[in-house]
């Protein structure tokens, strides 16, 4: 059976447009048309997605995604936003969604974007080899789980990948643009969803997140990670 998505959306026209081509691409689909409905709805049965519009009348996608990642922490989630927002789609990044759509938005485009979330949170069975470590920080790129001190630390599906692929990276300067492109997939894109990724990741990884000793920032360029001085 396919994967299980909760659509959650007060428009009732937007839902049964999302569901029909989810359905068509193998999912199984739950529609719920708000903020309460759709918490009793993932309590019920937790989902391996949720597709969240961000403006509700009441309970907004903000408190359901909060609330949600409380519950589920590892659950991926998937915003949908208004056309020029940037605030609010940072919001939604600072609770945790893993990535966001504009409305009005191409409906392929968004099982586009569904397919490659849920394909990224799936474990794969890579071995020894797929494990990255600094010091007290590790990140099993096949389970994806990550560690610090033999603690698992609770990161979205994009926290995850950006931890990855920094882990991989060490000691080069990436801008942006570069990390949007090689960790979320996006030629073109609002660079603010990098921003608020490393922030978060900061407040995870980092002893003073407000002076970050791993990730740091390369000013006029973007970030690089600073192995510990055991990994040298």
């Amino acid at each position: 059976m396919g994967r299980y998505v909760l659509v959650v959306d007060d428009d009732r026209t937007v839902s049964d447009v999302v569901r029909r081509y989810l359905e068509q691409d193998g999912c199984r689909v739950r529609l719920s048309f708000d903020g309460p409905e759709a918490l009793a709805a993932a309590e019920e049965e937790p989902p391996d997605l949720v597709v969240l519009d961000l403006m509700m009348p009441g309970l907004d996608g903000i408190e359901v995604c909060r609330r949600l990642r409380r519950r589920l922490p590892g659950l991926p989630v998937v915003m949908l936003t208004a056309l020029g927002d940037e605030a609010d789609r940072v919001a939604g990044l600072e609770v945790g969604a893993d990535d966001y759509v504009t409305k009005p938005f191409s409906p392929r485009e968004l099982v586009l974007r569904i397919r490659s979330v849920l394909r990224r949170a799936a474990p794969q069975d890579r071995g020894p080899a797929g494990v990255l470590c600094d010091g007290d920080l590790t990140a099993d790129t096949g389970r994806r789980v990550a560690e610090r001190g033999g603690r698992p630390l609770s990161l979205t599906v994009r926290e995850f990948d950006l931890l990855a692929f920094l882990l991989a990276n060490p000691g080069r300067a990436w801008s942006r643009a570069e990390l949007l492109d090689r960790v979320w997939g996006w030629r073109f894109g609002d660079q603010s969803t990098v921003t608020v990724h490393v922030r978060r990741l900061r407040e995870k990884i980092e002893d003073h997140p407000a002076q970050p000793r791993r990730i740091v920032t390369v000013w006029g360029v973007g970030y690089r990670y600073e192995p510990s001085e055991a990994s040298r």
